[in-house]
């Protein structure tokens, strides 16, 4: 790892931004203004930023078993507020904002 963190880049969208070992990617992209996960409780209760890990290494704090349960956090579920990388990450949100939503009301799940 560099001084500027691990790449992150979420697959559906194309973005990428940087986050720090230390942070939390949901934090990290925040931060850097990018709008690729929808923003809810940031404590890993709502599961709002519920994303599916596709590559990398990574650490999750205490999540919300009724988001992500432990067999799905084994396939790689995660919500972004409680996912700390330790390498770059590469991740897709199963969850998309829609037009206009900036107050992640009216959420929908989308179909894998």
């Amino acid at each position: 790892m560099n001084h500027a963190g691990y790449e992150i880049r979420e697959t559906l969208s194309g973005q990428t931004f940087r986050c720090l070992p230390d942070q939390s990617v949901l934090s990290a992209m925040e931060q850097q203004g990018k709008r690729c996960v929808p923003v809810g409780c940031r404590g890993g209760g709502c599961g709002l930023c519920k994303v599916r890990v596709l590559s990398g290494t990574y650490q999750c704090h205490k999540m919300s078993c009724n988001h992500v349960p432990p067999e799905a956090a084994k396939q790689g579920l995660a919500l972004a507020c409680q996912l700390f990388p330790q390498t770059d990450l590469s991740i897709e949100c199963l969850r998309r904002q829609g037009p206009g939503d900036h107050n992640n009301k009216n959420q929908q799940e989308v179909s894998s």
